[in-house]
């Protein structure tokens, strides 16, 4: 669907600071192609209110009181099968990222960014894009780059070949920004083989969480980014 005045991305705050939420929904309802259709501060307040409105787009802090949003990432998932979840957070560790994008996530977004930044990650994720913080991408290719000890240069390329056609196409539509239902339904397979199709994926490049196969995937032309 279009986004326009007349068809807004439906977005779903989750964060356990009123001040803060009412601040956000303020300045979400400024933007003609955004509107808030609910907000909540507790997992179960979330789930309840995506379950029934299913929203577009979830922006979820990650420090919910008592609560973690990671651990519920997929449980918003499941409750709403099309919507994409930003995470927005005040914690600074790129290894929390990384994590919150392996459990289902589309984006993560810093607090301190300007909101210009966040209304465009917002876009983005709809459109089916991960929204990768440059600061954060410069930080997983360094990782990468460091973790791996120099190999021949056909390395990379027996890698790739090693993938089956069927992998080759559920890589692609990870690179279009498909979730595994998505992915499941569009090549008319099972979530469970997409899921055994993913784990062999990782084994055979050797990377280790869906940003990094996302970053592998687009620098080695094994997929392009959603237009």
């Amino acid at each position: 669907m279009s986004v326009s005045p007349e068809h807004p991305i439906r977005i779903l705050l989750v964060d356990d600071h009123v001040v803060v939420r009412t601040a956000l929904s303020g300045l979400i309802q400024t933007q003609d192609s955004l509107k808030v259709i609910g907000e909540a501060s507790s997992r179960k307040e979330a789930l309840d209110i995506a379950e029934r409105e299913k929203p577009d787009v979830i922006l979820l802090d990650i420090e919910l009181g008592n609560e973690n949003g990671l651990d519920f990432i997929a449980d918003l998932l499941n409750a709403s099968d099309n919507t994409r979840i930003v995470m927005l957070t005040g914690v600074r560790d790129p290894e929390v990222h990384q994590r919150a994008v392996s459990l289902g996530a589309m984006g993560v977004v810093q607090k301190e960014k300007a909101f210009e930044v966040l209304v465009k990650a917002i876009e983005r994720v709809n459109a089916g894009e991960a929204w990768i913080d440059p600061s954060l991408m410069a930080r997983v290719l360094k990782q990468v780059a460091s973790a791996n000890k120099p190999k021949p240069p056909d390395h990379e390329a027996a890698k790739i070949a090693s993938l089956t056609g069927r992998e080759r196409e559920v890589l692609t539509e990870i690179g279009a920004g498909l979730k595994n239902r998505e992915i499941a339904e569009k090549l008319f397979i099972s979530e469970w083989t997409v899921r055994h199709h993913i784990t062999s994926i990782f084994s055979k490049l050797e990377v280790s969480d869906r940003v990094e196969l996302i970053l592998y995937a687009y620098k080695r032309g094994l997929a392009s980014p959603p237009q």
